[in-house]
Formats: C-alpha cells, sequence, structure tokens
C-alpha cells in the first residue's frame, strides 16, 4: 500500500519513504578565511517527511545549544507559509545565522534515496532505527569548482546515502564514484597513504576531475552540541 507520504506503508503507525529529508548545516568560517572558502558541513538530522525536515529546521540551531538571542547579532529563520517574505538567503536555506565571531550558519535540507528502507512515523516524521542505534552514518560528498572561484568558495554538499552502521558507510564511501571518470583518484586504504592520509580523518575518498573539480567523500555523524561543530579544512589541489 502506498501512504500519502509518499512511500509504501509498512503498519498503521509507520511508512517506508522512498526518499530521506536531511537538515544540513554549513558552517562558513569567515574568521580565518575571508573568502568563505572553509566551510563544514554537518548533517544535523534526518526525517521521513519534508514537512517535518522544515519544522526541525526552524529550532535545529537551538538543538545544538545556541541561545539566537545571545549568541548570534543576526538570525532569521524562514517562514514557509509567507510568500511574500523577504528572504535573501536562497530557495534551499531554511534558517540562517551570522555569529559574534564572523560565522555564518546555514541551513537546508538535502534529500536523498532511503537506501536502507528506514521506516518514519506516520505523526511526525521521526525515523525508527533499528538495533537500539541512536544516529545514522552519512556518506557525504564535497565538491569545490575552482573554475567557478579560484578561491575555493564554490563549494557544493551532496548526502549520497545514510546507513545505520559504520561499516557500511565506510564501504559505500569508497565505492560511490568511478576512478575512470577522474584524473586523480586516491582512496583512504591505498598503499601510498598507509601512513599519511592527508585529507581528514573523516575523508574516503579524493578525486580531482578533468575540468579541475575537486571531489572528497567522506564519512560523517551528527554533532550533538556546539562544540562540536569544528571547522575541517580540506586540502585542495
Amino acid at each position: 500500500m502506498t501512504s500519502t507520504n509518499g512511500g509504501t506503508t509498512s503498519s498503521a503507525d509507520f511508512f517506508v519513504p522512498d526518499v530521506l529529508f536531511h537538515t544540513l548545516l554549513t558552517v562558513v568560517d569567515f574568521t580565518h578565511d575571508p573568502t568563505g572558502a572553509t566551510r563544514t558541513p554537518f548533517v544535523l538530522k534526518s526525517h521521513g517527511t519534508l514537512d517535518a525536515a522544515k519544522a526541525f529546521t526552524r529550532q535545529a540551531l537551538e538543538s545544538l545549544g545556541f541561545t539566537p538571542e545571545l549568541d548570534f547579532p543576526q538570525y532569521r529563520v524562514r517562514d514557509t507559509t509567507n510568500t511574500t517574505q523577504d528572504w535573501p538567503h536562497g530557495d534551499g536555506v531554511f534558517a540562517f545565522a551570522r555569529s559574534f565571531d564572523d560565522k555564518e550558519f546555514i541551513v537546508g535540507i538535502d534529500t536523498a534515496t532511503n537506501n536502507e528502507s528506514l521506516p518514519a512515523s506516520s505523526a511526525d516524521g521521526e525515523l525508527r532505527l533499528p538495533d537500539g542505534a541512536r544516529f545514522l552514518h552519512y556518506v557525504v560528498q564535497i565538491t569545490i569548482d575552482y573554475n567557478i572561484d579560484r578561491s575555493g568558495a564554490a563549494q557544493t554538499t551532496d548526502i549520497l546515502g545514510s546507513y545505520v552502521h559504520r561499516a557500511d558507510a565506510w564501504k559505500a564511501a569508497h565505492l560511490c564514484l568511478d576512478p575512470e571518470l577522474y584524473t586523480e583518484f586516491d582512496r583512504r586504504g591505498d598503499p601510498q597513504f598507509v601512513e599519511d592520509w592527508p585529507f581528514g580523518d573523516d575523508v574516503a575518498v579524493h578525486a580531482v576531475s578533468e575540468n579541475g573539480q575537486n571531489c572528497y567523500v567522506a564519512v560523517k555523524t551528527p554533532p550533538e552540541q556546539r562544540h562540536e561543530l569544528k571547522p575541517h579544512t580540506l586540502k585542495k589541489k
């Protein structure tokens, strides 16, 4: 049976959505890099419905322990019911904040296939994770396009999949890109990187395309508190 949320019904209270809606926080560190090239993505939470994900974005920063009126001189939350609202931060952004130390916090939603067929509550869109799991492991691709901006500030982040078990996420991360499509392709675990992997502890693959795009595939887990929002500088070619 097909549910009204676009998935197949598994019980009276839960359904299996075809896609998941992931709340993605991007922290842009203008403090140490005025170009905006130092930016770190964090996947905060996933939901089975778009409405549930949108509702979470409204208090996503508070869930990490921020107090907007104290921590941000600029803080805006998008009113998705108001089509006339002046919203300068882009269609995919649902919350925006700037801190006193000149960091930007951009909260959006990314959609990806429900690759592990995780069930969600029909009532509130919350996922039900098996085996007592508290969070998911996300395979994330970060692409830096130097043809658009030589500083490296032109970046996109795509969530390729979400996994209950970390080992499954790492396996998927190693296999999601085709080496034949890149002029340079490095996997963590390759013999030349046994003693030194220069691309970051959470990065599984680094690849460079013929047109100079740098791609990083990483495995990430949600931060639980604001102090876990540590910037990660990728090694750029």
